[in-house]
């Protein structure tokens, strides 16, 4: 699929999406595998679908606000420390440059993203 046009629709929770392995040092936990699709641009900022299955991976976030559209997981805030949160459909999360945090998910988890 090729992005949105103007006036398109598309099933965001059915959209299939090709995973592939994290790099070896963000896994802490399972073979986590991820998948991302970008669906359209608005002005600068990137509108896609972003997938991860069962297990606990580290990451360095981008500027990014995300919906949940299935599946749970569990985010720790390892720098900034936060308060850790659980997620899962409906759940609304703000995330910051350059944030480290650890994901555990134990449903897999799809997200859509706008950063």
């Amino acid at each position: 699929m090729s992005a949105l046009a103007p006036g398109e629709a598309v099933d965001a929770a059915a959209l299939p999406l090709v995973h592939a392995s994290l790099p070896v040092d963000e896994v802490i936990l399972g073979r986590p595998t991820t998948a991302a699709h970008a669906l359209t641009a608005v002005g600068d900022v990137e509108v896609g679908i972003w997938e991860m299955t069962p297990g606990t991976a580290s990451d360095t976030e981008v500027d990014e606000v995300f919906v949940v559209l299935a599946g749970h997981a569990r985010i720790e805030f390892v720098d900034p420390p936060l308060p850790a949160i659980e997620v899962d459909a409906g759940s609304v999360v703000r995330l910051a440059e350059g944030q480290r945090t650890v994901w555990t998910v134990t449903e897999t988890l799809r997200k859509i993203y706008i950063a």
